[in-house]
């Protein structure tokens, strides 16, 4: 019978996500068979399961940590913002409908069945299952109807681990704190409390967390060194991207709004070669670029004219009048077209509204949509290239006759006549090693990376750091069978 464990964090961004992947990587090497689970994410940077459908990119990360193949089980309930008040509802896998952020809340309940379920499969096929919440407990506004955190943990009999950042400062607090707030149910379920991202001598936080266990009564697990290559690892979160100067060759990044599926940056930003620039609102693309990736989006139409609003398009258009290069992925691919109509208003409201102009074919938004893993060959160099497809809205016209990507024998995006411009829906492409160095060599980069192989070592770097830092042995033993199992 799997024994199960929770980790939850003091807030958001605490480095809960990574912290679950070393634990993965951790137990599979000791010889256990691990399975990662989180009831409820909130990302726009999903990831194809291999068994159809999306999850958050870091229960990916977390099951590659494991060893083992991705499922929707994983994160049976996503939710990718699509406004400032509502949401598409991803439920195991598939898109169950959008919701305004209020109506969520007062109907999140009713998904707990469905979180429960994945949980019980997952149990039936592993040793430990590891559980990331989502958040803090600490919100205690958000109790009720509680999916993520406090509320699965009880409903499932599922022991926690409180994590607290202290690179944020007032760690002491941000423990203590939530042990203050939470009821008496909801303490009886947490075990101890570990300390991350410290940086320095960790033996000046002594103290600290001497008075951290003393106030809870909690033992500590660990104080956890800042890990310095976790930024190589696949980001989930938009806060976590962010621009790597130095190389030979300059990519630029518009940061749109809803910005989703920015992994494609993960293994352009490993390269010694490149520096790759996240642009924020505010600020005028720069006129060094060699390469303006336009990303994908989770509202193309609404991200569009933000993207006008920044005057990126005027930006755009002299860096194509000196010369430099355009690609569009997905949501950008589709912007960079001369216009995107959505009749039944599945990306906002009805409507047609004119593109950037860059590439001559226009797009229709539907509401099927499209997920699935996908193997291609680059044109024409015959590469082999691994993606995957997350979108709505179909795209032709004539610049897709210089299609520069084949899929199970048909053509798969667009070009300009110059091929200076072009646009695909294919995510992922540059995580395959002999396209990526193709397409940078045309850009006047070298590219010697083994991009997988990077990963796969500091997944086991990260293992050791944990090993080294944190005590895994008491958190083995503190991790029970869930009630449900």
């Amino acid at each position: 019978m799997a024994r199960s464990i929770m980790i939850q964090g003091t807030g958001s961004n605490v480095g809960k996500s990574v912290l679950v992947a070393g634990l993965a990587r951790a137990f599979t090497r000791r010889g256990l068979k691990v399975a990662p689970f989180k009831p409820q994410n909130m990302s726009n940077n999903a990831a194809v399961a291999e068994n159809g459908g999306e999850i958050g990119r870091a229960q990916a990360l977390q099951a590659r940590a494991a060893k083992r193949k991705t499922h929707t089980d994983m994160n049976p309930i996503l939710l990718k913002p699509e406004t400032d008040t509502g949401a598409q509802i991803i439920v195991h896998g598939h898109r169950a409908g959008t919701m305004r952020a209020a109506d969520y809340r007062k109907d999140k309940s009713k998904l707990l069945g469905a979180a429960l379920e994945s949980f019980d499969r997952l149990c039936a096929d592993a040793d430990l299952v590891l559980i990331e919440g989502a958040g803090s407990p600490a919100e205690t506004n958000l109790r009720k109807g509680d999916i993520a955190n406090m509320g699965f943990a009880c409903e499932a009999g599922v022991p926690v681990i409180l994590v607290g950042d202290i690179h944020r400062g007032g760690v002491i607090a941000q423990i203590v704190g939530t042990q203050a707030v939470l009821d008496s149910d909801d303490l009886a379920m947490i075990r101890g409390f570990s300390i991350n991202r410290f940086k320095g001598d960790v033996s000046l936080f002594d103290e600290g967390r001497d008075v951290i266990a003393a106030r809870t009564g909690w033992p500590c697990l660990g104080v956890v060194p800042w890990f310095d290559q976790a930024w190589r690892l696949p980001a989930e979160d938009m806060m976590d991207i962010r621009s790597h100067p130095g190389g030979v060759l300059k990519v630029v990044v518009p940061q749109l709004e809803r910005m989703a599926n920015f992994d494609d940056l993960d293994p352009l930003s490993a390269e010694p070669e490149v520096a790759v620039e996240i642009v924020p609102a505010g600020r005028a693309l720069p006129g060094d670029a060699d390469l303006v990736l336009l990303p994908g989006s989770k509202s193309t139409i609404g991200d569009l004219a933000f993207f006008r609003a920044q005057g990126w398009d005027v930006d755009l258009y002299a860096h194509v009048r000196r010369g430099g290069h355009v690609l569009g992925l997905c949501g950008g691919y589709q912007m960079l077209g001369k216009s995107i109509s959505d009749p039944d208003g599945v990306d906002g409201r009805p409507g047609n509204v004119p593109g950037l102009g860059m590439l001559d074919v226009t797009t229709t938004m539907s509401g099927q949509k499209k997920v699935s893993l996908r193997s291609a060959i680059a044109v024409p160099g015959k590469e082999s290239v691994s993606g995957y497809e997350i979108h709505m809205g179909r795209t032709e016209g004539p610049d897709c006759t210089r299609a520069w990507l084949e899929i199970d024998g048909r053509p798969e995006g667009a070009a300009s006549p110059n091929g200076r411009v072009r646009g695909s829906y294919l995510h992922g492409i540059f995580a395959s090693d002999a396209f990526r160095s193709s397409f940078l060599k045309n850009l006047g980069a070298k590219s010697d990376l083994a991009y997988e192989d990077g990963v796969e070592n500091i997944l086991d770097e990260l293992a050791e750091h944990l090993e080294r830092h944190m005590d895994l042995d008491l958190l083995l033993s503190m991790a029970e069978n869930p009630k449900r199992a």
